[in-house]
């Protein structure tokens, strides 16, 4: 049993001692809650829970303390995928939800199993998700003094459970300033992607994301029978040629587990019970 969190890139906002601070502790703590959860849950209940607490944090683009797009509106994507029975469900544009991720998990057992913007926010309310403005004064006078994060935050974790399957779940509150209607990767399998090999979890540029294919590309290499580590390497050389701006977090079914960026810095965190890493 293993997993791994990610939670944007550092840059992405103050880069001051007290908000690395800050985040390592955050994700420290949020990591040893999920390790817990994992104990007794699969990998797939386990990152949709770990992805939750991510979202409740103010101190990541996802849930509350997402940014705000052009228009003054905030709109969240997230999705899930249970690489056991590689079924991906996800939310886009979603607004006025606390927890997208837990929308999305509730999505799994539909046969439309990804929603966008008004279709998203009436199931929500149908199955019991309450109105929650997820805006905070911090993103507000972001906004208003047009200072924008350069689309880097998202969060998502990665497990493993005792049974050997695992399970990725990714959740962002936008780039910010971006059109109204504008599609991020996270709630799409370029940006979060599972099977029975691999599970990955992308943060950055959905873009870039999209474009280079990353999850997809690094779960399929792995499935081929490329090691996690040359899946990376490759696709992270292709996302070169376009001088993509990309994170991803990963585990495979041996249990290895894997992170690389293409810029400074990815903030993560991962724990298999002895040994905990975090971004320094």
């Amino acid at each position: 049993m293993k997993l791994i969190i990610h939670g944007g890139f550092f840059s992405e906002s103050d880069q001051s001692h007290e908000v690395k601070t800050a985040k390592q502790e955050s994700l420290k703590e949020i990591t040893q809650k999920a390790f817990e959860y994992l104990q007794a849950h699969s990998a797939f209940d386990t990152v949709a829970y770990a992805v939750s607490l991510l979202e409740d944090d103010p101190l990541y683009n996802a849930g509350i303390g997402s940014q705000i797009q052009s228009d003054g509106v905030i709109r969240m994507s997230a999705a899930i995928m249970n690489g056991d029975t590689q079924r991906l469900s996800g939310v886009i544009n979603l607004q006025n939800v606390k927890n997208p991720i837990l929308v999305a998990k509730d999505l799994i057992g539909e046969d439309d199993r990804v929603l966008g913007g008004k279709g998203a926010k009436i199931y929500a309310t149908e199955h019991g998700f309450e109105d929650f403005s997820t805006e905070i004064p911090q993103r507000r006078k972001e906004y208003e003094a047009k200072l924008s994060n350069g689309g880097k935050g998202t969060v998502g974790c990665v497990a493993i459970d005792k049974d050997g399957k695992l399970a990725v779940a990714t959740s962002t509150g936008g780039k910010g300033f971006e059109i109204p209607g504008r599609i991020s990767d996270s709630a799409t399998v370029a940006g979060n992607y599972a099977n029975s090999f691999c599970a990955v979890s992308c943060t950055g540029v959905g873009e870039d994301i999209v474009s280079n294919a990353t999850a997809t590309k690094i779960v399929t290499r792995v499935t081929d029978g490329m090691s996690l580590e040359t899946a990376f390497q490759k696709t992270f050389d292709e996302l070169k040629t376009i001088d993509g701006f990309a994170g991803a977090i990963a585990i495979d079914k041996n249990g290895n587990i894997y992170h690389q960026d293409s810029y400074p810095t990815m903030v993560f965190a991962s724990f298999d019970g002895e040994y905990f890493e975090t971004f320094s």
